[in-house]
């Protein structure tokens, strides 16, 4: 199998309830660096060799899952990682359970000013960021939650991080190469896109379809973002991180944990493995300078058929609502 029928063959496996049962025709963007990495490797291996001494990383949802593998081994390369967590004592104990230099604070990504504090007190820690990682995320339940009028998944997905990635953005451009990383999923290539008249998730509302916008929104935050950076050394990527097997479907019904729990071995990654791409695109030396794109299985893809991965219209248009929906967080303290 070459490795254009892996990655589609690899799409096709993503077809889980947290996608929708959706696959899709997926092309390496060839134009670009590629890797020989594909959905087996792990992030020690993509990592191989990489110094990351002397450099800052920050990871969203260190505590558990991809968000602490990820944590680990950037701190393995010798970085110092700020790892955050909703809860302090998780976090903390997180952090020093791995080896290299680590630092918790705590960020509630469904509260802004949470976000706030927790982007004001790393300001104080450090002069720059060299990688930022939004890891953390969450689906919703059943039935429909909300945040400040916002659908809850949306709010704490995009909306949580919107805030900290921007109050934090000078200090990304700091660093002699910043990149923002945003861990999205696939589940984001058959969202049918964002619905501007439905943010509060009120009209026929379903976890799993917004759980899809709140990734693409992941994704086009990024598109955006990479725009808004054009001039810089900064970068911005988002990617898909594979099928793993973690505590994400935990608001989902009995029987599709069940399902999952049980099954889940026969199409997903190890933890190990679903890391590896978000420390690929952080860490790897050739991707300097490569932003704007979308990765999964440590290379950049685009898709084909109708999908909204890389719409820039919707991605200005989620940018300037983003605004509007959290101005009054986004404003720097003199």
């Amino acid at each position: 199998m070459n490795r254009r029928q892996f990655l589609k063959t690899s799409a096709a496996l993503s077809a889980t309830p947290l996608t929708g049962g959706c696959s899709f025709d997926i092309k390496l963007i060839e134009s670009l660096p590629l890797s020989s990495y594909g959905n087996n490797a792990t992030a020690e291996e993509v990592t191989a060799g990489v110094d990351l001494s002397g450099k800052i990383a920050l990871v969203t949802g260190c505590n558990s899952g991809i968000g602490y593998e990820t944590m680990r081994v950037l701190a393995l390369r010798g970085a110092h990682v700020i790892g955050t967590g909703r809860d302090l004592e998780k976090a903390s104990t997180a952090c020093v359970s791995v080896t290299g230099q680590t630092t918790p604070v705590v960020l509630e990504l469904a509260e802004l000013q949470s976000v706030v504090d927790c982007a004001m007190l790393i300001r104080e820690m450090v002069p720059q960021i060299d990688i930022l990682i939004a890891n953390a995320g969450m689906i919703a339940g059943v039935d429909l939650e909300q945040v400040d009028g916002i659908e809850k998944s949306l709010f704490v997905n995009h909306l949580g991080h919107f805030v900290f990635i921007n109050r934090l953005l000078d200090r990304i451009k700091a660093a002699r190469q910043g990149r923002v990383v945003m861990v999205s999923s696939g589940a984001a290539f058959g969202s049918d896109g964002i619905e501007f008249d439905n943010l509060s998730g009120e009209r026929d509302y379903h976890r799993r379809r917004s759980y899809s916008q709140s990734k693409l929104a992941n994704a086009l935050f990024s598109l955006e973002l990479a725009a808004r950076l054009k001039g810089t050394s900064a970068t911005a990527n988002a990617l898909h991180p594979g099928v793993i097997k973690t505590n994400i479907v935990r608001n989902e019904p009995g029987y599709i944990q069940m399902l999952f729990n049980t099954f889940g071995g026969l199409v997903t990654k190890t933890i190990a493995q679903g890391a590896a791409t978000s420390c690929y695109v952080a860490a790897s030396p050739q991707l300097a300078g490569v932003s704007g794109y979308f990765f999964m299985d440590c290379n950049p893809i685009s898709l084909s058929g109708l999908n909204h991965l890389y719409d820039q219209a919707m991605a200005r248009q989620l940018w300037q609502v983003s605004e509007q929906l959290t101005a009054k967080y986004l404003a720097q303290e003199a």
